[in-house]
């Protein structure tokens, strides 16, 4: 109970907010003897401890005064210049630094894009299903969505017609090991994308958490670089908590140079910058090629997880049951028969100490499925992995 007695009178904005469904499921996977395939979580066995202590010890003793100091809303110079470059990986060759902003987490960057996209009532354009994040983040504008189909390929270009995307302030995409499905955009439909976006004067967000988590198949270029041959908008969204860690809270946005002054003025108006400390051991530590030796331990133990929760799978699940087959990330996509509610099944799940993401949430209007649900396998050992999916597969064989 309140210390205090007074009357609080919250906006409506705030009246309106819930909390996230994975964040209420993740109270339930704190207790030891829960198996949990809930959380996006990525392994802290990818955790590179020990390289960013060296780093942050040579940034405080090096830059210490500058490190601890106010620094630009923008971000750190070489960091920003550093981001540029290497989004020539996946294709974006004329990223200038001017065109990179750092953020305290790709999730404030969500939020910042709604404070300059968003009025009440505006069409927002989402992938059914969509990241739940986004949507939460989203919705505290309050937007109209309008859900965009997919298939067993993702995203389905053809559905963005002259009348569907009448008013639409952006659509938002995830290419790359789609979350919740991990599903990957193809390269054709990529190009459709962005050519339909172009012509109907969309602007794209890209989000892109989990691209550099390619365990199978051949990389394919970004939708920034097809975007912009194409004469798209594109606004990338990239971190660095699936790459390094996520307690650094550190990611970045790459838009033309008249969105990302606006979104400086936002994020002045927000948190001023991202933490100068941060940024500058986070450069210390990635400047000299470290992730071109880190990045493939990681892929190979995400890999291996992987295989494990497929295989058990494979031997535990009905075939009434379809699941996606992911070549990266960290999500596995389940559909189950129409007459089983993914919702009812966690609880029956929870009972039996195991633990997802049920499907429905993911959905922003139209176009629900109630009978899916989202496994992540990163943080689970094998054994746990085996036992937590064959429970599954008894609860699912016995609904």
């Amino acid at each position: 109970m309140d210390s205090y007695s007074y009357s609080y009178t919250f906006s409506k904005r705030a009246q309106q907010l819930t909390s996230s469904t994975i964040r209420e499921i993740l109270k339930v996977t704190e207790r030891p003897e829960i198996i949990s395939f809930a959380g996006g979580l990525p392994s802290p066995k990818g955790f590179p401890i020990e390289a960013m202590k060296q780093a942050f010890n040579r940034v405080l003793e090096s830059k210490g005064e500058s490190a601890l100091q106010y620094g630009p809303t923008e971000g750190y110079a070489p960091l920003r210049a550093w981001v540029a470059q290497d989004l020539k990986h996946s294709g974006a060759d004329d990223v200038s630094p001017d065109e990179v902003l750092i953020v305290s987490g790709s999730q404030q960057a969500l939020d910042m894009l709604g404070k300059l996209f968003i009025d009440p009532g505006s069409k927002v354009l989402v992938e059914a299903p969509s990241y739940l994040g986004a949507l939460q983040s989203f919705s505290l504008f309050e937007p109209a969505y309008q859900s965009v189909p997919t298939d067993e390929g993702g995203l389905i270009p053809e559905s963005l017609t002259p009348e569907t995307a009448a008013g639409a302030r952006f659509i938002y995409a995830l290419p790359n090991f789609h979350n919740p499905t991990g599903r990957t955009l193809s390269l054709e439909r990529r190009k459709a994308l962005v050519e339909r976006c172009a012509a109907l004067q969309v602007p794209i967000i890209e989000d892109d958490p989990y691209g550099e988590l390619r365990y199978a198949g051949e990389p394919l270029p970004g939708l920034l670089g097809l975007g912009r041959a194409a004469g798209a908008t594109v606004i990338r969204l990239g971190s660095f908590s699936k790459v390094l860690a996520p307690g650094l809270r550190l990611g970045y946005i790459v838009a033309p140079r008249r969105i990302i002054s606006k979104l400086v003025q936002i994020k002045q108006a927000t948190d001023l910058h991202t933490a100068s400390l941060t940024q500058m051991a986070v450069y210390e530590t990635i400047k000299d090629g470290f992730l071109d030796t880190h990045l493939p331990v990681v892929r190979q133990l995400y890999k291996e997880q992987c295989g494990y929760m497929l295989d058990a799978i494979e031997e535990h699940f009905p075939d009434t049951c379809s699941w996606t087959k992911p070549d990266g990330g960290m999500f596995i996509w389940v559909t189950l028969p129409a007459h089983i509610d993914g919702s009812k099944l966690l609880e029956q799940a929870v009972a039996r100490n195991v633990a997802f993401v049920p499907g429905a949430p993911f959905f922003a209007g139209e176009g629900r499925q109630d009978n899916t649900f989202r496994l992540s396998f990163v943080t689970v050992s094998e054994a746990k992995i085996r036992e937590g999916i064959a429970i599954l597969g008894e609860l699912i064989k016995q609904s």
